[in-house]
């Protein structure tokens, strides 16, 4: 409750900002995101996605910017006259006028878009979509059958408030389907398998996934409390800062644009630790053990500049803790690894899991380029830095690129090379490793790992694309806490 207590203050304090627009956050998988980094990559929009997901009205905004009849090509301008047809509330802020009152069920809307169900009057707005997918294929010579359903909707409530729902139930069959989802880049599941649940079927899992968030926004900001996946930084093939790896988490998040050059990003998330507290065990009136979790955390924050358009430079820092809330966390601007000093008095044992990351990216200044690079510090000492017997340089970095309509329109090409050191990620203090619900939240290889990665995208239609992928990866065993603590991490 004293928890839960400090939260409500922290969010009454930044909700009491005077408030003039709505937000609410546009899922990771919507092929938007796509569009405008290509656009951006060509020098038509300036498109900073360092961090996301991002608000809708941002989006729309540069879809606005976007419509440029000279600048895209005949593809293009289809792609973006049909994800405009998604925007007509946020077109309606940015633009200062009101959508006639409207309600529908299996109707189009305002935008000629068909939806489930929809309304908008002065006060109220909202977009209902079903969700359903099939996808089959064949791994070692057995099918495998993945079947989704659900629902996703948002909407904004007065001129102060955005939120989103969207609930999916995921059933997957087959001899041969991946029950642990553990050296892959598809995301971690919670499921009901033969792994946890006793006679059930060997050839069956099923799982759910809820986000939500309700969302205010500001001129220079907005605040958001709610459960949902984060991306921070760049890569196709995988992101080393926050990935989709790991189930999504319930967080605080905040967002400042004080200047058209500077941004910061804050969220503070509850994580799951899947360490039982030994010390708060009791037994059932049926014999069995009662038993909780330990509780644990993650707080991160980042400070982005961007001196030319097109260039983003980003220096951030983060802290897995746990046990119980720290106050201090809460502060978006305070220095995490000085907290965690004055917190643990200097002791080892008693501290937490800080990590120092970078990021820069760079489009257009080679003609319809995007070349970028991330570099994550989880521990280094500067003073033995080339010397292979003391150094402990526990880090991972990516360097990549892609070049879009070069040679030929509606054609990319791809190529990116990343290294995770030994023991990145990982910590001696099981509840402060870099995972929720024991999957790693940034690149999916986890340590000890290098790939390089190359594509080539080809989009026919709208609609219609094709990718062509390969990879090369060496993954080495992650070691143990004795390894990374007492001998030389890296040879």
């Amino acid at each position: 409750m004293k928890n839960f207590k400090t939260v409500l203050f922290f969010s009454l304090v930044l909700l009491s900002i005077t408030l003039n627009a709505q937000v609410v956050f546009e899922p990771l998988h919507r092929d938007v995101y796509e569009f405008l980094s290509r656009l951006s990559q060509k020098g038509i929009i300036e498109f900073n996605d360092l961090v996301k997901p991002l608000p809708r009205i941002y989006i729309a905004e540069k879809l606005l910017e976007a419509d440029c009849e000279k600048c895209l090509t005949p593809l293009e301008k289809e792609e973006l006259e049909f994800l405009m047809k998604d925007y007509a509330h946020e077109f309606s802020f940015l633009n200062n006028y009101l959508l006639s009152r409207r309600s529908g069920i299996a109707k189009k809307d305002n935008k000629g878009r068909l939806r489930l169900f929809f309304f908008n009057d002065d006060l109220f707005k909202i977009n209902v979509s079903p969700v359903l997918g099939f996808k089959t294929g064949i791994k070692d010579e057995e099918r495998l059958n993945h079947l989704w359903n659900g629902v996703y909707l948002h909407g904004y409530v007065g001129e102060h408030i955005g939120f989103s729902f969207d609930f999916r139930d995921n059933t997957e069959t087959g001899r041969t389907i991946d029950k642990t989802k553990s050296f892959t880049p598809v995301t971690g599941v919670n499921a009901r398998s033969s792994l946890n649940i006793p006679l059930y079927s060997e050839t069956k899992m099923e799982y759910s996934e809820v986000k939500t968030t309700v969302s205010a926004d500001w001129s220079w900001g907005n605040f958001t409390i709610g459960k949902e996946f984060f991306e921070w930084g760049f890569g196709e093939s995988g992101k080393l800062i926050l990935s989709t790896k790991a189930p999504s988490f319930p967080f605080i998040r905040l967002d400042i644009r004080p200047a058209k050059w500077l941004s910061f990003n804050y969220i503070h998330a509850w994580l799951a630790s899947d360490v039982i507290d030994s010390s708060d065990i009791s037994v059932t009136s049926l014999g069995t053990s009662r038993f909780h979790f330990r509780e644990k955390y993650l707080a991160s924050h980042m400070l982005t500049a961007y001196p030319l358009k097109g260039l983003s430079i980003s220096l951030g820092e983060s802290i897995i803790y746990s046990d119980k809330l720290q106050v201090m966390y809460l502060m978006p601007f305070m220095f995490f690894r000085l907290a965690d000093h004055y917190i643990s008095r200097h002791y080892n044992d008693a501290g937490s899991n800080a990590q120092i990351f970078a990021s820069v990216s760079s489009r257009n200044h080679l003609k319809n380029t995007h070349l970028y690079g991330t570099l994550f510090i989880d521990e280094i000492t500067l003073s033995y830095l080339f010397n292979p017997e003391r150094q402990r340089n526990q880090l991972g970095f990516s360097i990549g690129g892609s070049i879009t309509d070069l040679p030929v329109n509606n054609l990319k090409l791809t190529l990116e090379y990343t290294k995770i050191y030994p023991f990145a990620y990982a910590h001696y203090i099981s509840t402060t490793t870099y995972e929720n619900a024991s999957y790693n939240m940034g690149h999916w290889m986890g340590n000890n790992a290098d790939q390089i990665y190359a594509s080539i995208n080809y989009r026919f239609i709208r609609g219609l694309q094709a990718t062509l992928w390969g990879q090369y990866i060496r993954k080495g065993e992650p070691g143990t806490p004795f390894q990374q603590l007492r001998e030389s991490p890296q040879r």
